[in-house]
């Protein structure tokens, strides 16, 4: 076939005023390469084996980064987290205690106040009201080996209500971090710049990092669609086809007489199709419904009656990707927490709903012997006024009645499958710290009174569990966390994983 001939054809893909194409987007653009979704034809230029070559080129493509996989829960609308779920105190710490009317603001009566007997559950470490939500649900779905190998932290801080201005999404930044899937770098269940309701702090976002939207088995096996070519054949013999096209893939670029620019952009758009059908060949191998340990007959973490529900579902789906490590980071976002409609039970359900589906990302990772950070937060919170919800499902305990930013807090759980996750200081399992009245000290801490500082702590905390504290400027030039002293004592547990 003629020099010629291959230009012609070259040129037939351009599309006429347009310059020639440089980047990925342009190849996509012009129809050169296929998308990262969708493996192409060998008959078109062939697949190249060369992962070599395409990190010689930078191509970018996904390895992981060898650290610990984080998921966030987004609680959109202003979950109640203190108090009646996760313990807060005063400056001595969780257990410093607040007064009667303190905790009756954050929704529990004085028969149900911490510091009465039987109010205090530490089964995870942290420290959580015995007839917390969260808690049960978690507990309705981990085992008690998994439970105790699980230590955490509340991060006493304000954050706006309801509303999703507030920059709690840490996502962007633990990919900087090194937060890298082998599949994907980041994935959520919205459609949006963080993967959740609330936004991701703009020092923080990289474009090219943007998290791909996963709430259901189907997004997670269309991650890597192979066509026919392992359908028709197994896994191990369409490597060995794609082997043996990479001498005639040559050739043919070896023809064209491109500029050095597109010849690489077509290698690494080939070498990131070959990398998929490689490693995951099988689209089958990420989808939770495929898992026993997630839904089956018998001791799985969901029932199939549990996986038709929109939330569960998409906790499965995320944690699919992200626990095993085909992704860095995810974000679950959960609507309906904006729940002060003169009820206790409407946030209790939600609330327990919640916790199991932190329960079973915890179970998970227990089963395949992973570490997980699993981070929650809401916008804003809800406050109490005195009025009891004594139905079955209210628990006798406190109305909500209205928003309040001031009872506003987040907490993260580490689970370590070699044991429980050691504190740094015993002061370290609350940052910050509520007034006797059950509102934020807004100046208790640099996270108190900043969402994108908050945010910023969290990023913090996971390179603490890696032993990287002090690579925090490299990651976050733009920090407002301090340093040395001040900037350690926003750090929860001594590292779990070496770099």
């Amino acid at each position: 076939m003629s020099s010629d001939y291959e230009r012609e054809r070259t040129v037939l893909f351009r599309h006429e005023g347009h310059a020639k194409p440089r980047t990925r987007r342009q190849f996509l653009g012009q129809g050169l390469v296929a998308g990262a979704a969708l493996v192409m034809s060998p008959s078109l230029l062939g697949l190249l084996r060369g992962e070599a070559r395409a990190q010689a080129l930078d191509c970018g493509l996904a390895t992981g980064g060898g650290k610990i996989p984080f998921l966030c829960f987004d609680l959109a609308g202003g979950a109640s987290v203190a108090g009646s779920n996760v313990l807060v105190g005063g400056p001595g710490g969780q257990l410093d205690f607040l007064s009667n009317d303190g905790y009756l603001k954050l929704g529990l009566p004085a028969d149900m106040a911490p510091m009465q007997p039987g109010q205090i559950n530490t089964e995870l470490g942290l420290a959580f009201h015995a007839d917390s939500a969260f808690l049960r649900g978690i507990v309705s779905k981990t085992s008690a080996a998994t439970r105790a190998n699980v230590n955490g932290a509340v991060l006493c801080a304000r954050s706006d209500n309801d509303t999703g201005n507030n920059p709690h999404n840490p996502m962007y930044g633990l990919n900087r971090a090194g937060a890298g899937g082998d599949l994907v770098p980041l994935v959520g269940t919205r459609s949006s710049e963080s993967g959740g309701r609330s936004r991701a702090p703009m020092s923080m976002i990289d474009p090219t990092a943007r998290p791909t939207k996963v709430d259901r088995p189907s997004d997670a096996r269309g991650l890597v669609d192979t066509g026919k070519l392992v359908e028709l054949l197994d896994q191990a013999d369409a490597g060995a086809v794609m082997s043996a096209m990479e001498s005639i893939s040559e050739r043919k670029l070896g023809k064209m007489g491109e500029e050095q620019a597109v010849e690489d952009g077509i290698r690494c758009a080939l070498a990131e199709s070959t990398n998929l059908v490689a490693n995951f060949g099988n689209p089958e191998a990420l989808d939770p419904t495929r898992d026993p340990e997630i839904v089956g007959a018998g001791g799985s973490i969901f029932s199939a009656q549990e996986l038709d529900r929109g939330d569960f579902r998409k906790t499965a789906s995320v944690m699919k990707l992200v626990v095993p490590g085909f992704a860095g980071a995810g974000t679950i976002e959960f609507g309906g927490y904006d729940y002060h409609n003169s009820t206790r039970a409407t946030g209790e359900i939600k609330d327990f709903t919640a916790g199991q589906a932190m329960g079973a990302a915890l179970e998970y990772a227990s089963r395949l012997g992973q570490q997980l950070m699993l981070y929650v937060f809401s916008d804003g919170s809800v406050a109490c006024n005195g009025e009891i919800d004594d139905s079955a499902d209210g628990r006798g305990k406190g109305i909500w009645k209205s928003d309040n930013s001031g009872t506003a807090a987040a907490f993260f759980l580490v689970h370590d499958p070699n044991g429980r996750p050691a504190l740094t200081a015993p002061t370290q399992q609350q940052m910050g710290y509520f007034r006797p009245t059950g509102s934020n000290e807004t100046s208790a801490t640099r996270i108190s009174n900043n969402v994108v500082a908050l945010a910023e702590a969290v990023v913090l905390n996971y390179l603490a569990l890696h032993g990287e504290v002090g690579r925090l400027d490299q990651v976050l030039p733009e920090h407002v966390l301090g340093n040395g002293a001040e900037r350690d004592a926003l750090v929860a547990f001594q590292p779990i994983r070496s770099s």
